[in-house]
């Protein structure tokens, strides 16, 4: 592996799972990372940590800003990369989405790391390079049922990523994808408050799908197989931030290698058969 071609990186989302075990670990590689949380009380616990700390909501456009100058005024105005981590997940049917839900699940997980990401870019055009990584998931190339919501964000976010990977092409800015499956983190805890925030089980016609579904919500620990720990996800992000020429991206987990492979070579109704048994 090459020298590192990075110091500086600035992380979403690092009040628990990926986003906390990243910044960790790279902080003990020695780079200079700048986490940030939602809320006040994560920032804070952070900085007790010994982490340079900062709020940054990805549904409040002026604290995405406030976030972006406080980096730079740090820095004195560079940022070498930019871990676009922070995300949640909506589960619930699709007919049972309602446009408030679903709109609520793009500005997060779509909407705020475009913006984000826009802020930054000048930064890294003036200085000549850059890397801006994106936690996408195995959930951005195929599809599971009851995950319409976070499938189409991360669906969106892989087109907008592709796309602005053509248009960088001449720059030495380097676009990643990370696609993770099954990793063990507080995304299901999470997920599972959102749904009973949000879908009105009792009144659904997935009513009995869904009683299921949250009893493997509400279990702790892996409930499903091959799910490995956040810092499988960290090893990639080391990969992409100092490989001298990064991959478009990098898988995590053997389901994703397995579903990036059944895409290629299943016809589309043979993969929606299998999609239908996980």
């Amino acid at each position: 592996m090459s020298q590192r071609p990075v110091n500086t990186i600035l992380i979403t989302g690092c009040s628990s799972g990926i986003g906390y075990v990243t910044a960790k670990g790279l902080k003990e590689r020695g780079y200079r990372v700048f986490a940030s949380a939602r809320k006040a009380e994560d920032v804070e616990r952070l900085r007790q940590e010994g982490f340079e700390a900062l709020q940054l909501d990805l549904d409040d456009s002026a604290s995405i800003k406030k976030a972006v100058d406080q980096v730079l005024e740090w820095t004195g105005g560079t940022l070498d990369a930019l871990f676009n981590n922070g995300a949640w997940g909506q589960i619930g049917a699709v007919e049972d989405l309602s446009r408030e839900v679903l709109k609520a699940q793009f500005e997060t997980n779509f909407f705020g790391t475009h913006e984000l990401t826009n802020l930054v870019l000048p930064v890294m055009r003036k200085q000549g390079y850059g890397r801006i990584l994106y936690n996408s998931s195995v959930l951005g190339f195929v599809a599971l049922p009851f995950r319409g919501a976070y499938n189409a964000s991360k669906f969106a976010l892989e087109g907008l990523v592709d796309t602005l990977r053509l248009e960088l092409y001449k720059t030495k800015i380097h676009p990643v994808l990370i696609e993770p499956g099954p990793i063990l983190s507080k995304f299901r805890e999470n997920a599972y408050h959102q749904f009973k925030q949000n879908i009105d089980a009792q009144h659904s016609p997935y009513r009995d799908l869904y009683k299921k579904m949250e009893e493997r919500l509400a279990t702790e620990g892996p409930v499903v197989p091959f799910t490995l720990p956040a810092e499988a996800v960290l090893q990639k992000v080391i990969y992409a931030l100092e490989s001298p020429r990064p991959k478009i991206r990098y898988y995590v987990t053997f389901p994703t290698y397995l579903f990036a492979f059944l895409r290629r070579i299943l016809p589309f109704r043979l993969l929606d058969w299998v999609l239908r048994k996980v």
